[in-house]
């Protein structure tokens, strides 16, 4: 049962590293999860209040900075609330439509298109896109950084 807890932790928290950078993926949700998969298949004695309130307050912060970075990135670019749309769509549905590539075109043509639709010039539409790519990177930056804690914070507890 130890060695079958293990493997599924370890796999939730690669699924959650994975959802970082490809949002198809749940990632802080997977790692959180791994925290419950261990306490039920192993034991929840090792996480205290002060381990729940740690992971939790990332976990939350990892919701509000995963929209808040993207949206700060359009934002600091001159783009409005049609870009943050657009990107946020083209995130979702350009790894569909063009895979792998989409995850970094997706945002940014969603952007573009977004201000386009609103009667934004070309040019403006175009740096409201480049926020968006900027703000997707960073924000996978910030992803990658708090899940990693995540991760670290929960070794330190049961190790």
């Amino acid at each position: 049962m130890l060695i079958t807890a293990w493997i599924i932790v370890i796999l939730l928290f690669i699924i959650g590293m994975i959802g970082a950078v490809y949002p198809i993926f749940p990632g802080a949700i997977a790692i959180y999860a791994s925290f419950f998969v261990y306490g039920w298949m192993v034991s929840f004695e090792p996480f205290g209040a002060w381990f729940w309130v740690i992971q939790s307050t990332i976990f939350v912060a990892l919701i509000i900075a995963d929209y808040a970075v993207g949206a700060l990135g359009v934002k600091k670019f001159g783009g409005n609330k049609a870009s943050v749309i657009g990107s946020t769509i083209g995130l979702i549905l350009g790894p569909f439509v063009i895979p792998v590539a989409g995850l970094i075109i997706g945002p940014f043509l969603g952007a573009v298109i977004g201000e386009i639709i609103v009667g934004t010039e070309t040019k403006q539409a175009l740096r409201a896109g480049l926020g968006a790519l900027i703000g997707l990177l960073s924000s996978v930056v910030v992803k990658l950084v708090l899940q990693t804690l995540m991760i670290v914070i929960f070794f330190i507890w049961v190790l």
